[in-house]
């Protein structure tokens, strides 16, 4: 008899993610929900023979996560995988950008990931500023930036993209492009996002495009990066602007 599967789950690490990292709902309704709140995850990996105990706290993971993600150098733009080994021990694997697991030389102190020769590369140099209004609300589209079509992690060939907000929960939207607009657009999904993220009309999301142009692009709320500040105090510079303009005539 085969034997089963270990379940297990992966997370894009982004933005803050040394202050906690929340588990899937789909793997914590089937495989953690009901287990002992006061139990502490033990997570290990191939750095060291380790382990690591971290509480959690409903859904995430806090207390000894941040001393984890320290040992083990983990940056923004990795993923990481955990694979259930039963009684709450995890064994964590990590990758970096480029899809490689990543080759710890020395426990705690150096991270190289494998020869990445054949490995496809992650795009994360385009950021873009999305704003929920009346009008994408009601039609379930909203449109990107025209300066998109230079992104390397998106193509016309991409049918959907994941969203991802701050906490790592992602939702599933169709993806196009406008012949007529020149532009990508984001449907079928976008009104979910602003729905479950409590949006109301005139919310401002930063997003990072995170992907390798053939498989389906992450697109990451971003608030912390420089250049996501960059471009909320170019979107305000022309809102003064235009109101300056107004006022004068």
């Amino acid at each position: 008899m085969e034997t089963p599967r270990e379940p297990h789950f992966f997370k894009p690490l982004l933005p803050g993610f040394q202050s906690g990292v929340a588990i899937p709902l789909d793997f914590y309704s089937k495989h953690i929900q009901g287990a002992e709140i006061n139990k502490p995850w033990k997570l290990r990996s191939d750095a060291s023979d380790q382990i690591w105990k971290v509480i959690r706290e409903g859904r995430t993971l806090t207390k000894g996560w941040k001393e984890f993600t320290e040992a083990h150098d983990l940056r923004i733009g990795d993923i990481v995988i955990f694979k259930h080994e039963g009684d709450m021990v995890f064994h964590v694997t990590p990758f970096g950008p480029s899809c490689c697991e990543i080759q710890f030389t020395n426990p705690h102190i150096a991270k190289e990931e494998a020869d990445a020769d054949d490995a496809h590369t992650f795009s994360y140099d385009y950021c873009f500023l999305a704003e929920v209004t009346p009008t994408n609300q009601k039609d379930d589209k909203m449109f990107l930036p025209v300066e998109a079509m230079r992104c390397g992690a998106l193509n016309q060939q991409c049918k959907e993209v994941k969203l991802v907000n701050k906490e790592g929960k992602s939702w599933t939207a169709r993806f196009g492009f406008s012949e007529s607009d020149g532009a990508y657009y984001i449907s079928r999904g976008w009104r979910k996002f602003c729905r479950d993220n409590r949006c109301t009309n005139g919310d401002l999301f930063v997003f990072n495009v995170v992907g390798d142009g053939t498989t389906t692009p992450l697109l990451c709320v971003c608030p912390e990066r420089k250049e996501c500040t960059e471009l909320l105090i170019k979107h305000f510079s022309r809102i003064d602007g235009s109101i300056a303009s107004t006022s004068r005539n």
